[in-house]
């Protein structure tokens, strides 16, 4: 960890360049080194150490140099005590679940979130563990306080949530968590710490897929828990090391890397998808547009209120069209690519299909099949080009 520490007294564009990063005392290079190795040197009498302890350099499963200089950076941008880093954003939800509850407790969830979520709350967790999940609409303050129980422990939300961007309130909902002994998680995953900051707002936990913004050249995985020492020590010694879902050496340094430009990438990425939402909102053949940042999405107001610098890069949108041309669309597109994930320097299309096994929890607009579509780096005037040529060629525009 670096000997001088950029907390929340210097700027995040200041944080984002210098946290983590030191030089190196062997070589004098003035970037972190990446440290390939999966054990270090043990003490003259190691019969004392506790092989499960996590934070240790001993063996990389327990914590490694470049994961931990990686959470020394996230933490520090998201303003929280302290971070653990894993393979995947899908490791680092199911750290939070697998530590937080266990058999016969019950956790609240956002209806509308991402698929791994949704498998492991109404499937896996409740075969394996019988631990029971009630997915609502966590727009709506009232629906959650309905769905609270006794034995709820954990109130898990997306915000914005995927596919559909819905927002929900997170200040709010800490507080029906906490006045029910419950603990609040947010996936931040589509906002980044740049544009929202869950702790700060009175969220116990944080997840991030470092695989999206946070890297943001589509290059590695990873994903990362932030939260307070007590609760990340937890997830590191029972998730981490006893579950083994630990981050490469290599794809922390990538990472580590990557979020020094975050908040650089962050501002054109906010900027490109408005332009981009608010071009699509004026063209007839598109049946609606889910984006936080229109001021005619009706959460528009919670949004504006919790995301301070911008409304990020992801957006859904529909076309008044049958299946067929939908796909016909993005096989015209050339500045978009159609792939799944988002965030990456590269604007990403994809279709969902009405065949989705979520879409009786999508709204109605949803149900003819929609794109997902992360805007990317890209000049705005040519993303907004593509679309217009690709409608234009299938036919949706004169």
């Amino acid at each position: 960890m670096s000997d001088i520490k950029f907390g929340e007294e210097y700027g995040f564009h200041t944080r984002a360049v210098h946290t983590g990063n030191d030089i190196d005392k062997e070589s004098g290079a003035i970037r972190r080194p990446i440290i390939m190795a999966n054990s270090y040197a043990l003490p003259y009498d190691p019969t004392d150490i506790n092989w499960s302890e996590a934070g240790k350099a001993v063996y990389t499963r327990n914590g490694g140099a470049n994961q931990s200089y990686l959470q020394e950076k996230l933490a520090a941008l998201e303003g929280a005590e302290d971070a653990v880093v894993l393979a995947t954003g899908v490791a680092a939800l199911s750290a939070v679940f697998f530590t937080l509850l266990e058999s016969g407790d019950h956790v609240i969830c956002s209806n509308v979130s991402y698929i791994a979520v949704y498998r492991l709350l109404t499937e896996h967790l409740p075969n394996k563990y019988g631990i029971e999940a009630s997915l609502v609409d966590t727009s709506d303050l009232e629906a959650i306080k309905k769905a609270v129980r006794p034995n709820t422990k954990l109130i898990h939300i997306e915000t914005p949530g995927n596919p559909t961007l819905n927002i929900s309130d997170i200040k709010e909902i800490a507080s029906i968590a906490h006045e029910h002994g419950a603990l609040l998680s947010v996936d931040n995953t589509f906002a980044s710490p740049y544009n929202q900051r869950p702790t700060s707002l009175g969220a116990d936990l944080v997840v991030e897929s470092l695989t999206k913004y946070i890297n943001g050249h589509g290059d590695a995985m990873g994903g990362a828990v932030l939260g307070s020492k007590v609760l990340i020590d937890k997830i590191k010694a029972e998730a981490m090391v006893n579950i083994g879902g630990a981050i490469s050496p290599f794809n922390a340094w990538l990472i580590m890397r990557g979020a020094v430009t975050l908040p650089l990438r962050m501002r054109q990425h906010n900027e490109n998808a408005l332009q981009v939402a608010k071009y699509l909102e004026s063209l007839p053949c598109v049946s609606f547009v889910a984006y936080p940042g229109l001021e005619s999405n009706p959460q528009y107001e919670v949004a504006k209120k919790q995301m301070i610098n911008g409304f990020s890069g992801v957006m859904s949108f529909g076309l008044k069209t049958d299946f067929d041309t939908h796909n016909a669309f993005v096989s015209r597109l050339k500045v978009i690519t159609s792939a799944v994930s988002l965030g990456h320097d590269e604007s990403l299309i994809v279709f969902l299909g009405p065949e989705d096994e979520r879409q009786y929890l999508y709204p109605k607009s949803f149900h003819n099949g929609f794109f997902r579509f992360s805007v990317g780096l890209e000049d705005a005037k040519d993303i907004i080009e593509d679309i217009r040529q690709a409608l234009t060629r299938v036919g949706l525009l004169g």
